[in-house]
């Protein structure tokens, strides 16, 4: 015998009037959560109508342009999604793809906790079709608990309340990166990097983001180095999850201050560790963010990036801010110039965008 649900069974029993009330609340509800769903579906991803479908021939050319000679070495580039979104922005792209252009010879790793383990397939977007051209891209599942097994961080993620706290996923970001550079050692960058140059070179470095603090979102380092195992000690003996960057920027200006016995921060080499000056990985300083929307001579950003490895895009402030392609902005023309697909990609979109307009 099939019964009725008990919510149901509770509506029959209401008064006519409160169950005409109740029932419009209900369809109300689910007309907007479904307005909703299909809006966000809409509008999180810009490029949401782009086929996924890449020419592989046509968007990554055999002879790849590459900013700065071979390799040195072929230690991994890692970049960590540690949401679940598999829905990789135009920036994402574009980091990614600035990535494998200037280091053919490595592994560009993509660890993307969204993607569902044991599954060979990726979902159907562009960005992934565009990423898979170049060979050596890889796009994997990040599995946290295996990441953070044999670690000092293994019982802070265990923590069963550990997510309900205001900064989670980047105090989870930051977590990652300091085992991945302990463990497998390489190269992090966050998915807001353009990458212009080989970055090899730069060995057990960070960079300085201001005169008063360090930013991980490059690190180099290799494999088991003392610093970076000094960070995870840090990360869980000073943790405070509701402080927003103490275990980013500040545990990392912390840490190098007592490495090398400093009070303040300064572009050094310091018991075989570099702090590296603004200009290297961070030349537009993320108060002047709004720079990078503005129009600039090829001159003038030539000179802007001529000591540059690579230019941090400041998503966190940038992300709402529309840019016009093609233009003379200094974004449009860091991406026409490293990640060449993904900008052919953005184009097409704005082309079909001022199709429909018309």
């Amino acid at each position: 015998m099939i019964r009725m649900p008990t919510y149901l069974l509770k509506l029959t029993r209401l008064p006519l009037i409160h169950k005409s009330w109740t029932l419009f609340v209900l369809i109300f509800v689910f007309v907007s959560f479904t307005y909703i769903k299909l809006y966000s579906s809409i509008w999180e991803d810009p490029s949401y109508s782009l086929s996924a479908d890449i020419n592989c021939a046509h968007s990554v050319p055999s002879s790849l342009n590459i900013a700065a000679g071979p390799s040195p070495s072929t230690a991994n580039v890692f970049f960590v999604e540690t949401s679940e979104k598999t829905t990789p922005s135009y920036l994402f792209s574009c980091s990614v793809e600035s990535a494998a252009r200037t280091h053919p010879t490595s592994k560009v790793v993509v660890l993307m906790k969204g993607l569902a383990k044991g599954n060979v397939s990726l979902p159907k977007h562009w960005a992934f079709s565009l990423l898979s051209c170049f060979p050596n891209v890889e796009i994997r599942p990040l599995d946290l608990t295996e990441l953070f097994s044999g670690t000092p961080l293994k019982w802070w993620y265990l923590w069963p309340l550990r997510h309900w706290e205001p900064h989670f996923l980047p105090v989870l970001s930051d977590a990652c990166r300091i085992v991945l550079m302990w463990k497998f050692g390489g190269i992090y960058l966050d998915t807001d990097f353009i990458v212009l140059k080989n970055l090899q070179n730069l060995t057990n470095a960070l960079g300085i983001q201001d005169e008063k603090e360090l930013n991980g979102a490059f690190l180099s380092f290799k494999p088991g180095h003392a610093f970076m195992k000094l960070c995870m000690q840090d990360f869980v003996q000073n943790y405070n999850g509701w402080l927003w960057g103490h275990q980013g920027p500040d545990l990392l200006t912390r840490v190098f201050k007592k490495w090398c016995s400093l009070r303040t921060i300064k572009s050094m080499n310091c018991k075989g560790v570099s702090a590296l000056a603004p200009e290297v990985v961070y030349p537009i300083p993320w108060q002047d963010w709004k720079k990078l929307f503005e129009a600039v001579s090829a001159l003038e950003l030539h000179n802007l990036l001529k000591n540059a490895y690579a230019v941090h895009i400041w998503n966190k402030l940038s992300h709402g801010t529309k840019l016009e392609i093609p233009s003379q902005a200094l974004l449009a023309q860091l991406y026409a110039q490293f990640c060449p697909a993904t900008y052919a990609k953005m184009k097409q979109h704005s082309e079909e965008l001022s199709r429909r307009a018309v």
